[in-house]
């Protein structure tokens, strides 16, 4: 169903004149009231902070429906996408359907293609500190791109924006991996043409050449599928921030470094983290009712982590694949009798239960399974982020890519409510008092 053609409106009433404004239908989910020429009509705009009743573009990417607990790539649920890999979901999300078994294949091996990083990359790492955030290499060197790819810059060539796109896709784990040997000190290891994008991913972390590594493939499942849960999920902050940086008519790699500096703040990207270092401080079980005691307090500032999301006000779904794979990797890698393990369990068991958690709905989320899941693969909390990053890339360009095709987007600008001075004269500095 096209949205343009549903003949609903709604009519506003200013100071006594009202105006009639068209309402649009998705094909789920609600109608949205268009105000495109609000100001026109009535000399007015609308007050919307974090844009949390905006819709700010049509797509047919992503659907979520928060009370429900609903995830949807392209009308699929994510409890079925997560049976398959990573880059079969890539695969719809740029493309819109799931590929046949040629199509899967020929996707694979470009990807596969396209991993390795110029040679000139490896020294342009050189010139950060050691000790720097992966988050900051990674925001530096993948807006590098642009300089050693500029022949995919021009995003008026659907050609060149598919390449970039696949390049993105495909080198930025490799970035993610150099960005984390290169703060513990160790050589980069190259992209392997053999193994999956999972499995690659992980022998760039932890292979060393002095030895042999084998993947452990439970741990390289687990990975693909925490890749599969965080690929897109609809118009979050980041998305925005590259739709936003797209519409000037950017080039992708910057669009993208610009999603990766805003997944970067901890109320986006660095959730997980956080919600591992509650886990760590409450310690054991039968710390949490005071821990718990601490929350419900008005006047303590200790919060819940991992709990709750600005769209859910159900279970969200990916916890429950995360929880699965949490178990899996806990088991496989010797931790099912981590302590976090079991403070994450009771936690999420009282949470469920109390009528103070239920009444507000502050139901586990994603990434209070995924810090857990992350550190037992061995990754330390500073990448997590990164990970997210990785993940998030084909939902970037995938939303970046449907913006540039849609006819009817336009460069971002939001508008303002002033509370500032109003006009007032300037004085000569000897003059001021």
């Amino acid at each position: 169903m096209d949205a343009k053609t549903n003949t609903k409106s709604a009519t506003l009433t200013v100071d006594g004149k009202s105006v009639e404004l068209p309402v649009h239908a998705g094909t789920v989910g609600p109608d949205v009231i268009d105000i495109g020429k609000l100001y026109a009509q009535t000399g007015m705009f609308t007050f919307d902070p974090g844009f949390t009743s905006t819709a700010s573009c049509e797509s047919k990417i992503t659907y979520i429906d928060g009370d429900a607990g609903i995830l949807e790539y392209r009308g699929y649920p994510i409890e079925q996408l997560a049976q398959g890999d990573f880059l079969e979901t890539c695969y719809l999300l740029l493309y819109g359907e799931l590929p046949t078994a040629a199509q899967k294949a020929e996707f694979d091996k470009n990807v596969t293609h396209h991993t390795m990083v110029h040679e000139q990359m490896s020294r342009f790492f050189h010139g950060f500190r050691r000790d720097a955030h992966p988050m900051a290499v990674m925001v530096a060197s993948v807006g590098a791109l642009a300089a050693f790819y500029h022949d995919s810059t021009d995003i008026t060539d659907p050609k060149q924006r598919l390449i970039a796109s696949i390049r993105m896709i495909a080198k930025i784990p490799t970035l993610a991996a150099m960005a984390y040997k290169y703060t513990i000190g160790q050589p980069f290891v190259y992209p392997k043409n053999s193994l999956s994008f999972a499995a690659n991913f992980l022998n760039m972390c932890f292979a060393v050449p002095c030895e042999e590594y084998k993947v452990n493939p439970v741990l390289a499942d687990a990975l693909d599928k925490i890749f599969i849960l965080h690929a897109d999920h609809e118009q979050n902050a980041s998305t925005s921030t590259v739709r936003i940086a797209g519409s000037s008519g950017a080039n992708p790699f910057a669009c993208i470094a610009a999603g990766i500096a805003c997944l970067w703040g901890p109320a986006h990207g660095g959730a997980n983290e956080a919600a591992l270092q509650m886990l760590a401080e409450i310690g054991t079980v039968d710390k949490i009712p005071d821990f718990i005691a601490k929350v419900k307090d008005k006047n303590s500032k200790v919060r819940l982590m991992g709990f709750g999301h600005r769209v859910y006000k159900n279970y969200d779904p990916r916890a429950k694949l995360m929880q699965q794979a949490a178990h899996q990797v806990l088991k496989e890698t010797g931790h099912g009798d981590d302590p976090l393990l079991h403070v994450a369990m009771e936690l999420e068991k009282i949470a469920l239960h109390d009528e103070y958690f239920i009444e507000r709905k502050l139901y586990p989320n994603v990434d209070f399974y995924s810090g857990i899941t992350l550190k037992a693969m061995g990754f330390p909390t500073s990448m997590f982020t990164v990970l997210f990053a990785v993940a998030r890339t084909v939902g970037w360009i995938s939303q970046w890519s449907e913006m540039i095709q849609d006819p009817a987007q336009k460069i971002g600008r939001p508008r303002q409510l002033y509370l500032g001075a109003t006009r007032r004269d300037y004085v000569p500095i000897d003059k001021r008092k």
